[in-house]
């Protein structure tokens, strides 16, 4: 008697465990249809001047003066596969190299229109925003005003009618259809619109001794173009111009040299763009461990913090928090004090190992 009622109540737990089974099966097909149905609407998903944006431009027809079309010429390769934390002006990451992959299509032999890039230092690269879809405004906050609004044209904010980015970058090298390059503030994979070089006679404004006026004028005293460079505002302008040169007396012709070296009434911005806001970056013994064992550059970490990578609401809302970004193969985690002014490293992990400590229950991003 004793034995048939074993069997009886395995039976009824092998049914049981059938049921819930089937139920399993069920969920997992319910929520795949809510994953598919939930991945539509952030495909769809625009807000309604973006939407309303996106249908003129369809519908517009080819004679519409005001609509441009271009066809990127390549790709930038940086370190950064998300927007978190990439510097917000390339003087920030001069430290970190990125390529430049021209496409095939834009010409039968791509490393022909490279040729003589290579007796420049440094270039100009003219880039879409394709990771911004955020509907533009007419103001913006830049960081350093701290949540003042001023008027979208008086900034670098990538959120702009026409998302178009221009940084000036370092030559590294060139090699066949690729260029390598320093002073990254680009997301990984962004679209470039073209490639120019920077000629300090042209692009580096002086004060022009017959009329007083701002030129762009050569200046052979300059320092280092990056050494000079001071902080960015944050999320607009890049500082003061007249400090950059990569030429030398020898480069330019002395019979066209009508100007004088830059001086600080050359160039106008507002105090606000060349205050100092730089942020003191320690590392703890962990992190520095990590660092010599992932061998990990840590210059390239205290460039991105010190100029206090935060947007302003995550600063305002959120300050002094655990803060993470991904850099390249290895995900930084840190902790902001905004009174002291200091952010500390606290870990540097492999990216990997951040995932699975996240699915073990481990320690999450929290910013």
């Amino acid at each position: 008697m004793h034995e048939d009622d074993l069997k009886n109540q395995l039976t009824i737990a092998r049914n049981e465990i059938n049921n819930l089974r089937q139920q399993v099966r069920n969920l997992q097909h319910v929520q795949r249809k809510d994953i598919e149905t939930i991945n539509r609407l952030l495909q769809d998903f625009r807000c309604e001047g973006c939407a309303k944006a996106k249908d003129n431009v369809q519908n517009s027809s080819n004679d519409n003066e005001d609509v441009v079309h271009f066809k990127s010429i390549g790709i930038i390769r940086t370190d950064f596969p998300e927007k978190r934390a990439v510097p917000r002006q390339s003087s920030v990451g001069n430290r970190l190299r990125s390529f430049i992959q021209l496409s095939d299509g834009t010409f039968t032999n791509p490393e022909h229109s490279l040729e003589g890039l290579a007796d420049f230092s440094h270039m100009w690269i003219i880039y879409h925003f394709h990771r911004n879809n955020s509907h533009p405004k007419a103001k913006v906050a830049p960081p350093r005003l701290g949540g003042e609004r001023v008027g979208v044209f008086s900034t670098r904010s990538p959120h702009r009618p026409c998302p178009i980015g221009l940084s000036l970058v370092e030559i590294e090298r060139i090699e066949g259809d690729s260029i390598s390059f320093f002073g990254t503030d680009m997301v990984d994979g962004t679209p470039v619109l073209d490639i120019k070089p920077y000629i300090p006679y042209y692009d580096a404004p002086v004060l022009s001794v017959d009329s007083g006026r701002t030129a762009a004028m050569p200046n052979e005293n300059n320092a280092d173009f990056y050494g000079s460079r001071q902080e960015p505002d944050g999320e607009e302008s890049d500082l003061e111009l007249y400090g950059a040169s990569g030429y030398t007396a020898n480069n330019i012709n002395p019979d066209v040299m009508t100007g004088q070296p830059p001086l600080p009434s050359a160039v106008r911005v507002p105090n606000w763009v060349v205050a100092n806001h730089r942020l003191t970056v320690c590392f703890n013994e962990h992190a520095e461990a990590q660092l010599l064992e992932l061998q990990v550059q840590k210059q390239c970490i205290v460039d991105i913090l010190e100029a206090d990578p935060r947007s302003v609401y995550l600063r305002t809302k959120y300050g002094s928090q655990i803060f993470t970004f991904q850099l390249s193969e290895v995900t930084v985690t840190c902790k902001f004090d905004d009174k002291a002014g200091i952010v500390t490293v606290v870990q540097v992990r492999r990216n990997e190992n951040i995932q699975v400590a996240a699915l073990d229950g481990g320690e999450a991003n929290n910013s």
